[in-house]
Order: C-alpha cells, then sequence, then structure tokens
C-alpha cells in the first residue's frame, strides 16, 4: 500500500501517529516524519512495516483477531490531564482524552468546554435545522453539522475545536473523522463560564484561520453578534427581536430569532 493510501485511511479513522508507532514498533518520530512528509524516501524495511498494518485495518482486522474499528474507537482510555498539565498539547494528546471530555485544543492549549444549558441546545438545534432547511430547498452543496463535532481548524497538529453549530461548503474538507479545515459559518452559544474564550481567543483564531463569518450568541442576554471577516472586523449587533441575514449566503436566508425564541421562551420563566 502506499503512502498516500496510507494517509487517506489515517485521515478516515482518525488514526494517530502514537498508535501506528505503538503497532508497527517504528519509532514515533519516523512516523511523524513519514506522514508530514519531511522523509522523501523512508526505508523499504519501514514502509513494509506500516503498510502491514495498514493492510490489515483495511481488510477489518489486526493481526491479533482484534477488529479495527474497536481498535480505534478505544483510543480516547487516558486520564484527563490535570489542568497543570493543559500546555505543549497536539491532536495526539486530544484524541487520547476519554471518550466524552468536554475539552477543545486551541494553539496547544487544551480548554475546558462548559456542559450546555437546555436553551443553548435548543439554539443550536433550531440553527442547524434552518441551515439544513435552505441547503434543502436551494440544491446547495453546503453541509451543516452540529456539536460535538471536531474541527481541525488549522490543518495541523495544535488546534482541535467543536462549534456549536457550523457549516461547510467545501466538502473536501469533511472526512469520516473530523473536518480539516475552515468552516465557512461557524455559531457558538455562550456559556458564562466560557465568554473569554468564545468573544477573544475564539474570535480571534477563527478569523484567522480563514472562516468567513462567526456568530456569537449569548442566550441569557437575548442578543447576538455576526461577524463577516470579509465585510469587517465589527460586529453588527442583533436581539431576538430581528431576522439575521446570513452572509455567506448573501443574506439569501434568513433566520428569524423572534421565531427561535416563541418555541423557547417558556424556558425563561425561570
Amino acid at each position: 500500500m502506499n503512502i498516500e493510501k496510507m494517509i487517506e485511511i489515517k485521515s478516515d479513522l482518525g488514526i494517530t501517529n502514537t498508535m501506528i508507532a505503538k503497532m508497527t514498533g517504528v519509532p514515533l518520530g519516523t512516523v511523524q516524519k513519514i506522514f508530514s512528509g519531511e522523509t522523501k524516501s523512508p526505508r523499504y524495511e519501514t514502509v513494509q512495516a506500516i503498510s502491514k498494518v495498514f493492510d490489515e485495518i483495511q481488510a477489518g482486522f489486526l493481526h491479533d483477531g482484534t477488529p479495527a474499528y474497536n481498535a480505534f474507537s478505544s483510543g480516547r482510555k487516558s486520564s484527563v490531564p490535570d489542568k497543570k498539565d493543559y500546555n505543549n498539547k497536539t491532536i495526539e494528546d486530544y484524541i487520547a482524552l476519554p471518550e466524552g471530555t468536554r475539552i477543545e485544543l486551541i494553539d496547544g492549549k487544551f480548554y475546558d468546554m462548559a456542559a450546555p444549558t437546555t436553551k443553548h441546545q435548543k439554539i443550536g438545534f433550531e440553527l442547524c435545522y434552518m441551515f439544513e432547511g435552505f441547503v434543502e430547498s436551494n440544491n446547495g452543496k453546503c453541509v451543516p453539522f452540529v456539536a460535538p463535532t471536531d474541527v481541525q481548524l488549522d490543518c495541523d497538529n495544535k488546534t482541535m475545536v467543536q462549534p456549536d453549530v457550523l457549516v461547510v461548503c467545501d466538502r473536501s474538507k469533511i472526512t469520516n473523522a473530523r473536518i480539516v479545515g475552515a468552516p465557512d459559518l461557524i455559531v457558538e452559544v455562550l456559556s458564562p463560564s466560557n465568554y473569554m474564550v468564545d468573544l477573544v481567543i475564539k474570535l480571534a483564531k477563527y478569523k484567522h484561520a480563514g472562516v468567513r463569518e462567526y456568530w456569537v450568541v449569548i442566550p441569557e442576554e437575548k442578543t447576538l453578534f455576526v461577524y463577516e471577516f470579509e465585510k469587517s472586523d465589527d460586529p453588527v449587533h442583533y436581539t431576538f427581536e430581528d431576522t439575521v441575514p446570513v452572509g455567506i449566503w448573501d443574506g439569501k436566508c434568513k433566520i428569524d430569532f423572534k421565531r427561535i425564541y416563541k418555541k423557547m421562551e417558556f424556558m425563561y420563566q425561570d
């Protein structure tokens, strides 16, 4: 099996370099150099050792009879790191986290994610549903997703985020394991504990990565800010009384927040 095919399988299954090194006995540094392209002509024996494992993966079972799916779906078994050890992390550290751990990786640092509230979840669901409806009715190619969906934002090993809602129009960025590259539209629904991350850290990160449009929804204040980075660095402010045009679709899609709020008004009666 050639390197290009192995890279394709590796991406689709979310296989890390560490996993490959462990299964093949090939040093991790060597594996990293081969799959990054740094080593242009790896040793024949090394390629054969790695290729053998990928042949087994493609066949569905490892040499010891373990189903390949089980081998990789069990990757997140290590314990959650102490907060003192949140720096200098990579995507491999992220993938090794226990299943369901609410952590994002931004520029090599772990950030805890707040548990979503019912308001948070309802807003995210409604937005994704409306985006999907617009795409379908217009025979569009864009694909909306809702959290938890991993996004390898910079196509490197230092950042993996899980936006609340996202829209990807370049389908080549969509792999089986994650989105690789910047989505066209990202929506973050804020919780009180993550204001700084979403309003400062992610704002700068998304803009730099090439996200075209970023919505920040603040449920408790019944308000949202829309950034269209291609037009301005300044956001447009809306409330839950407004109809908000979607910039990536030139305003042809409009989200009626009054309608969304009406569906969940009872949640504000506490």
